[in-house]
C-alpha cells in the first residue's frame, strides 16, 4: 500500500512509518493527516504488524506543528471542525489503535507534532529533539489533544508552564519531566525504536490491546477532549488570533 506523504517499512513484523514531507518540516496539513488516519487503518488490519513507529523524514523535524497557512482565515466554527476531524481521523485514532505505536522524536515537535507523539503509546527522542506548545503565541490553544494528554504526562504545573509560556523545552528536561521515555544520541534513535519494539513483541498482542483500552478509559475521550475542541474554536473568532496568525506568517513577533 502507498500512502501520499509516508513512507511505510515493515521489517520482522514492525512498521515504521515515516512522515515525509521535509519542504514543510513534515507540518501536518489536511492531506497528511488523512494519509496518517488511512495508514493507521491499515496498519491495524495488517495481521503482520505488530509494533509501530513513527517518525519523521529528514534531519531536522519529526512534525513541526500543523500548517498554520491552510488555517488562518478560518472562523470559530470551522476552527473547531477543524479541532473536532483532527482528533478523530488522527490523534484519538492512534492512542486507540489496536497495536502499540513508539513515537521516534528526531527533531522538532512543535504543536501538533507533540500533540502527535503523545497520542503515541510510547516516547523516544533523539538527543536534539525540542519539543513545545507553542500555540498560545498564535492567539490559540492545543487542539489536537495537547490541554489533556500533557498533563496526563508531567503534571498540571509543568503542562501549565509549556503552553502559556509557548516555550520549547530540550530532550533532557523532557525526559525528566516524563514527556519522553528515553533519550538517545540521534544515530540511535530508531534502532533503540526496533529494540523497545523487539521487547513488546516477545509479550501477547491480544494482552496489548486490552492494556490500551484499559488504560485509555481512564485518560481519554473525557469532557475534557471536548472542552478544548469548543475553545480551540473559539479562539478563531477572536483578534488576537488574527494578530497571532499573521504575525507568523509575515515573520514577525505578534502585537498582544
Amino acid at each position: 500500500m502507498e500512502f501520499p506523504h509516508l513512507h511505510i517499512s515493515l521489517d520482522q513484523r514492525i512498521a515504521t512509518v515515516t512522515i515525509d514531507r521535509p519542504e514543510a518540516l513534515n507540518a501536518l496539513n489536511k492531506a497528511v493527516i488523512q494519509s496518517l488516519h488511512d495508514a493507521v487503518e491499515w496498519l491495524d488490519s495488517h495481521a503482520d504488524v505488530r509494533v509501530v513507529i513513527l517518525t519523521g523524514g529528514g534531519p531536522k523535524s519529526f512534525v513541526a506543528g500543523a500548517d498554520i497557512a491552510e488555517f488562518a482565515s478560518f472562523n470559530a466554527e470551522q476552527g473547531q471542525a477543524l479541532s473536532e476531524t483532527g482528533h478523530h481521523l488522527l490523534f484519538d485514532r492512534i492512542a486507540a489503535a489496536q497495536k502499540p505505536y513508539i513515537a521516534a522524536i528526531n527533531g522538532f515537535a512543535l504543536g501538533g507534532g507533540l500533540e502527535l507523539a503523545m497520542a503515541c503509546h510510547v516516547r523516544i527522542a533523539s538527543e536534539s529533539a525540542r519539543m513545545g506548545l507553542p500555540e498560545t503565541s498564535l492567539g490559540l490553544i492545543p487542539g489536537y489533544g495537547g490541554t489533556q494528554r500533557l498533563v496526563q504526562l508531567i503534571g498540571k504545573g509543568r503542562a501549565m508552564e509549556m503552553m502559556l509560556t509557548a516555550a520549547m523545552i530540550d530532550a533532557t528536561t523532557a525526559e525528566r519531566f516524563g514527556l519522553v521515555n528515553q533519550v538517545v544520541p540521534s544515530e540511535g534513535l530508531i534502532s533503540t525504536s526496533v529494540a523497545m519494539a523487539q521487547k513488546f513483541m516477545k509479550n501477547s498482542g491480544q494482552a496489548h490491546r486490552a492494556v490500551i483500552q484499559a488504560l485509555n478509559a481512564s485518560t481519554e475521550g473525557g469532557p475534557g477532549f471536548k472542552q478544548e475542541q469548543a475553545l480551540f474554536g473559539e479562539c478563531f473568532g477572536t483578534a488576537e488570533f488574527r494578530e497571532g496568525t499573521n504575525a507568523f506568517l509575515e515573520k514577525r513577533k505578534p502585537a498582544f
